[in-house]
């Protein structure tokens, strides 16, 4: 995304939710996301048999949560992007904020082929 003008950020990821003036740093442009939380919940009945300790327990699995997605604007270009807030997944490390980076990563390679006429393997 670094490079991208801001018409080309508002074309793959629409218009910011908010925006900041960061003095002589340009701006920052804020996309959140917000993604509900879901339960999974398993639970595992406790069993107690004469001198057999108890077993039992449950699991709960909550992949839910909220990004912002950070662009320091400087002379109309992306300078730099962060993620801010509970972006984490089980299994993805920042896997809320990845959405609105691939889909500008897409647009700037289908934008720079138009561009160049180059096409990529």
């Amino acid at each position: 995304m670094i490079g991208l003008s801001e018409a080309d950020v508002r074309m793959c990821a629409g218009f910011p939710s908010a925006t900041a003036d960061a003095g002589g740093s340009g701006q920052i442009w804020t996309y959140q996301r917000t993604v509900q939380r879901g339960n999974l919940i398993v639970v595992i009945p406790t069993l107690a048999v004469g001198a057999i300790p108890t077993v039992g327990g449950s699991l709960n699995v909550n992949p839910g949560g909220y990004c912002n997605t950070q662009l320091r604007m400087v002379d109309g270009r992306v300078a730099e992007v962060a993620y801010a807030g509970d972006n984490n997944t089980p299994n993805n490390r920042d896997a809320l904020c990845v959405s609105t980076v691939d889909a500008c990563v897409a647009y700037a390679r289908q934008h720079r082929q138009v561009r160049t006429g180059a096409t990529s393997r």
